[in-house]
């Protein structure tokens, strides 16, 4: 039964006000009686949370739960670039303006991700990393990298589907979807970082607001699950080739400067 209800919960963002209830059920102490057949369900790895489940006061308290210090090392070395989140990686190299890469079973551009023809000519020839999130994970977003906050600005509205409904009606959901992009500026070479909100609840969360940041910082967080896609240009990343599960801080690739590493 709980198995039902939660898959339900999870097949809401095709219904709006819907979501938006369960939002703030999720949101509310009524919601608590709720915490531990969710973290069964899900598998949760509470070991490493930095509360126990009962001081967690809602499903939106422990889904958006900090971890304790150390328990996701960050690479140290100076041109390591890191996953930012818990995740499995996806990456499409080669990038052209006609490129489509599949989120949650469709097909995008990076102009309709960035919202931006002249951006996405930045990435002409680079890369695109997709990270999944799932309910599993711990959904925190990190820093990939040293680097300066040159932009920070939202696209969409309402979050389109993602589930059967969704893909019956071809509704698109990166290009309807709410998202948060980050124009980072690292060692004077750009990249963009964006958190899509799978839900109509667009539960994206910004908690950095900082101008300098560094790898492994702390950025933002997502309410229910979603997905980070990040952009870099050609000839800047030499990547590890691994896919699949990630961890955050964990080293994906190194970062290969136009210059010096900015001072922070």
């Amino acid at each position: 039964m709980l198995t039902r209800f939660y898959r339900k919960v999870f097949e809401l963002n095709g219904h709006p006000a819907a979501a938006r209830l369960l939002k703030r059920f999720a949101q509310s102490k009524a919601s608590k009686p709720f915490t531990g057949s969710f973290s069964r369900l899900y598998k949760l790895n509470l070991q490493e949370a930095s509360k126990n489940l009962q001081d967690y006061q809602s499903l939106h308290d422990l889904f958006t739960r900090e971890l304790k210090p150390g328990v996701r090392p960050i690479a140290e070395e100076q041109d390591a670039f890191v996953s930012p989140s818990d995740s499995v990686l996806s990456v499409v190299d080669h990038l052209t303006p006609e490129s489509r890469f599949v989120v949650k079973g469709q097909e995008y551009t990076v102009e309709e991700l960035l919202g931006s023809k002249s951006e996405a000519e930045v990435y002409s020839g680079g890369q695109v990393l997709i990270f999944y999130l799932s309910p599993t994970d711990y959904h925190r977003v990190h820093v990939p990298m040293d680097a300066k906050v040159e932009d920070v600005y939202t696209l969409g509205k309402e979050a389109a589907p993602v589930n059967t409904i969704g893909l019956k009606y071809g509704l698109r959901p990166l290009t309807r979807n709410y998202r948060l992009v980050t124009k980072f500026n690292a060692a004077g070479v750009p990249f963009a970082q964006v958190m899509v909100g799978a839900l109509n609840v667009n539960s994206i969360e910004r908690t950095n607001h900082q101008h300098d940041v560094r790898r492994g910082d702390p950025f933002g967080y997502f309410s229910f699950g979603s997905t980070v896609v990040i952009c870099v240009p050609k000839g800047h990343l030499e990547f590890t080739g691994k896919t699949g599960p990630v961890k955050m801080g964990e080293q994906i690739g190194r970062w290969k400067s136009s210059g010096k590493m900015p001072n922070l």
